[in-house]
């Protein structure tokens, strides 16, 4: 194939640098597998699970004990969705922006764009994973760290994180930017460089380590409406660590993605994962119901809210990889594409495939990408509500 796009690729970078100062908070946080490699829209991509480990009692010996061995399990993720952005010039159109010494500027601002476009819509399919998280803090309507001076919305999400055994070594919090205002305007705390012992949120309005949290902003954080249900009540005892609850009388739907509260058990703001449209039965996340919840026992579910998440990196994964092409007669990914490269993302990491095509008295490049999102490990997310 011919060299066509080897000029454009300062233009693609450029494009880039503009795209990396987007808010972008989720595609760097969550566990990341992406590459040039193509993979087809609906095909499986298998990741190994390490079982439970099991300890056992240590005696001398002459030999080392024969045990160790594991059935290691595995998860899958789908590739649901390969999208691309076409970028699109006429003979005409080219010469006159040419003569006119400003082709090369729009062209930059159209592949800038055009990566914008596709890792905005990966951050929000990531930030729509809120619906899986285990449970919830703070209060709904309301962005949290709205308290001067009092950081105990990160504490607090961080317990349950902690409460439901998730490793501590790389947490994350991913913020709206209401979230993160307050952060820079009444935690003046972060602000004392003597205190903080760092200057990047006073000088350079960073955030950065909060707590043991890597915390970002993202414009991708989801707003949750919540359902229209009142007036439910338990049917049966659930005890602890069971997700599913029957739920009798009432009305209105429950979604995924509500917060509840029950009467037995005010303190923890449950989510569901499974809900209903009518009396019968819920799933939460788990690790499910932390008490017994009684019989008869009243649920509330809770104000519409912003769904700003912490998690340990491993709860959530993203595999993104270039859009496939039929393989030529040379064993080659091919199509009509007179030439394909393949850009990398400097701050997110993401792979984009650029594939020029002639046409009749035109050209058209094509800016590409598949990926699929899965929470992993529900147990390990958490909602800090806004």
């Amino acid at each position: 194939m011919a060299n066509t796009l080897t000029n454009l690729i300062p233009s693609m970078y450029a494009g880039l640098d503009i795209v990396s100062r987007e808010l972008i908070g989720f595609i760097p946080a969550v566990t990341r597998n992406s590459s040039a490699e193509q993979a087809a829209k609906d095909q499986t991509i298998t990741y190994p699970v390490a079982p439970a480990a099991a300890a056992a009692d240590i005696a001398p010996a002459v030999t080392a004990p024969d045990s160790g061995d594991q059935t290691i399990g595995n998860g899958t993720i789908t590739i649901s969705k390969s999208r691309g952005v076409p970028i699109r010039w006429n003979g005409e159109e080219q010469k006159g922006g040419i003569n006119a010494g400003w082709y090369d500027t729009l062209l930059q601002q159209q592949f800038a764009q055009a990566f914008r476009t596709l890792a905005n819509e990966i951050e929000g399919d990531l930030g729509g994973l809120y619906k899986y998280a285990s449970r919830a803090y703070g209060t709904a309507g309301t962005a949290p760290f709205a308290t001067a001076n009092d950081l105990s919305d990160i504490a607090q999400i961080k317990k349950i994180l902690k409460d439901n055994g998730a490793p501590m070594g790389q947490l994350r919090c991913v913020l709206s930017t209401a979230a993160g205002a307050n952060i820079g305007g009444k935690q003046a705390v972060l602000f004392k460089v003597n205190e903080s012992g760092t200057s990047d949120l006073l000088r350079d309005g960073i955030i950065g380590r909060l707590e043991g949290f890597g915390v970002g902003e993202s414009a991708g954080v989801k707003a949750h409406t919540k359902g229209t249900g009142s007036a439910y009540v338990t049917n049966g005892s659930t005890a602890p660590g069971v997700t599913d609850i029957a739920l009798i009388t009432g009305s209105g739907t429950v979604l995924a993605g509500d917060v509840v509260t029950f009467a037995a058990d005010a303190v923890n703001k449950y989510m569901v994962s499974v809900g209903v449209a009518a009396p019968g039965t819920i799933s939460l996340a788990k690790p499910g119901a932390l008490v017994t919840i009684g019989t008869a026992n009243a649920m509330t579910i809770g104000n519409s809210y912003t769904a700003n998440m912490a998690f340990a990196r491993e709860a959530i994964h993203l595999v993104a990889r270039a859009p496939a092409m039929p393989i030529g007669p040379d064993g080659r990914p091919m199509d009509m594409a007179d030439d394909v490269v393949y850009v990398t993302d400097p701050v997110s990491g993401l792979v984009f495939q650029v594939a020029a095509y002639r046409q009749y008295r035109q050209l058209v490049y094509i800016v590409g990408i598949a990926w699929g999102v899965k929470v992993v490990k529900a147990e390990h997310i958490a909602i800090l509500l806004g």
